[in-house]
């Protein structure tokens, strides 16, 4: 068993100065031959190590009994002396600028011994060997978006910040462009709205590529081309013996479809080679409405939802909400060409709204509309299931969902919302691409409806839901999932439940690859052994959605 160690010794005068002594207190010495081991493969990546590393004392908690605290205050150490620009150690003045700051209180204040912000894929891999040498439980974050705490960042150990893996190249023949998994969308959309070029990406302009692509992608062009991890032509990632690689469907068929919607599992994704296409203007924006329109907009949702097919380029949600006092109802519009009003909306359209934002324009600023109705510095709750089709249905969910919401709706900042999305057949025909995703679900399956229950706070145009107290957490929860499991056990009694559980909007408590069926998630299980006989992003990789559920 490889042995653990915090080494305080001498560093290298010619890489660090003068020679530092450090105390005995809790130190554990190298093998040779083990250390060795360690040198040799992150020379082979050209970074050179010192003999020995010394770690500043308050990086750490001095813990006998501690032995993370030892083996993360050791990882962090070395990253410290070979990537010392990248590495911000727990009670520096850079651990906490602007550029690590996650979208949920949760995240954020979860603190990390130390993060790792490399600036290529080779730094990624040393950063990987250090952390698994040293059996330092670590997480990666690419733009911070999800709800609950440890998804992306993690409570004393490492954090590894994809935030300057930020290259947006398209090809020179147009047709793909290559995307660091540090991006957040806005800046994909940014570039390549100059170019009149898009990709298959996310709706809200801070989200991050990675976390999004990896977990399906619902995008506001999925019925033209399915979701986003059924359009990424080749995956840069590093494995779990630290080699970088380049996965597509010619070379690593099974890799490159555990890939396609199995999340963090497989290996840390540096960029991301994305089909692309032309694309200039479009419109969108939303309607609100009073709720005596909601029968109104259920019923033009699911005619929606069954007649997308006749229309690929128009995409919807639609969203009920409490804020201010009172319930109200959002519908979100986006067609991919600058037409304005497209027959396929018209039954929308013809409901009296109170406001509307509809208008021509490009995809960044309809992604920064919607980035206004999701900010940061708030606590959030996603959750989330999937049923079939039926107007009933989500009348009578709408009903449990205003019951538990009028229990919780005087915590501070409270902004709850039920958004409901179809998942069409158009969608549905393009999971096939290139061998199929690993989602589980099939063209007879559609249309479904994916509706997540999400939490945030305080803005009245926002399209989830948020809260302001640590100490309401325990009762939004609650009434959450009261919600859910109501409305689950509500769809089995009619008929309409779906196994699906969509990763991008699934609580900690959710099991999302059993919602993959048995089949694809023991081919997840089986390539993911194949290609982590150690299992490293199971084990020491705890956060977000595992495999074993």
């Amino acid at each position: 068993m490889r042995i653990l160690v915090l080494i305080f010794l001498v560093i290298s005068s010619s890489l660090f100065g003068n020679a530092v002594l450090a105390t005995a207190l809790n130190t554990t010495f190298l093998s040779s031959s083990a250390f060795n081991e360690l040198r040799n493969a992150l020379e082979s990546l050209n970074y050179e190590i010192p003999d020995a590393v010394f770690v500043q004392p308050n990086t750490f908690t001095q813990d006998k009994d501690n032995v993370t605290a030892s083996q993360c205050a050791a990882t962090c150490g070395l990253l410290g002396a070979i990537l010392p620009n990248s590495t911000r150690q727990l009670g520096s003045e850079v651990y906490a600028q602007p550029d690590t700051q996650y979208w949920s209180n949760q995240q954020a204040e979860t603190k990390p011994t130390c993060r790792v912000q490399p600036q290529s894929a080779l730094a990624v891999s040393a950063a990987l060997l250090i952390t698994n040498f040293f059996n330092c439980p670590f997480a990666v974050k690419s733009g911070g978006h999800a709800a609950f705490a440890g998804a992306s960042n993690i409570q004393g150990g490492l954090t590894i910040d994809l935030v300057n893996l930020n290259q947006v190249q398209v090809s020179d023949d147009r047709t793909v462009t290559h995307i660091g998994a540090g991006n957040r969308w806005f800046d994909v959309y940014s570039k390549l709205d100059l170019e009149q070029l898009s990709v298959v990406g996310g709706r809200v302009a801070g989200i991050g590529v990675g976390g999004l692509t990896l977990g399906g992608g619902i995008s506001f062009f999925s019925g033209l081309y399915g979701w986003a991890c059924d359009n990424v032509r080749n995956y840069q990632i590093v494995l779990a013996n630290g080699s970088i690689a380049e996965i597509n469907y010619q070379s690593n068929p099974d890799l490159y479809f555990a890939l396609r919607g199995g999340g963090n599992n497989f290996g840390i994704v540096t960029r991301f080679d994305l089909e692309t296409f032309p694309h200039g203007n479009m419109w969108g924006g939303s309607n609100s409405y009073l709720v005596t329109a909601n029968v109104s907009l259920i019923t033009a949702f699911n005619n929606f939802a069954n007649n997308a097919p006749t229309d690929p380029d128009a995409a919807m949600y639609l969203a009920f909400a409490y804020a201010e006092g009172e319930y109200v109802s959002v519908s979100e519009f986006t067609y991919a060409k600058p037409i304005a009003n497209p027959p396929i909306f018209h039954e929308f359209t013809a409901i009296e709204s109170l406001a509307s934002t509809l208008r021509i324009t490009n995809l960044t600023d309809l992604v920064s509309e919607l980035e206004l109705k999701n900010p940061s510095g708030f606590r959030e709750l996603y959750t989330t299931i999937t049923f079939r089709n039926s107007p009933a249905l989500q009348a009578q969910i709408l009903e449990l969902f205003v019951s538990e919401m009028n229990t919780i709706n005087d915590a501070e900042g409270i902004l709850p919302a039920l958004v409901m999305q179809p998942i069409t057949k158009d969608m549905i025909s393009n999971f096939g691409k290139n061998g199929g995703n690993a989602l589980g679900i099939a063209e007879a399956d559609g249309p479904l409806i994916q509706q997540p229950l999400t939490g945030l706070l305080e803005t009245v145009m926002n399209l989830a839901i948020m809260w302001s107290a640590p100490s309401d957490d325990a009762r939004i929860t609650t009434a959450a999932n009261s919600v859910i499991e109501s409305s689950v056990a509500l769809a089995k009694s009619m008929g309409l439940d779906y196994k699906y559980i969509y990763q991008n909007y699934a609580s900690l408590n959710q099991d999302v690859f059993a919602g993959y069926g048995l089949a694809n998630k023991q081919r997840l299980l089986d390539i993911s052994k194949l290609y982590d006989p150690e299992q490293v992003f199971q084990k020491l990789q705890p956060g977000y959605f595992k495999l074993g559920g």
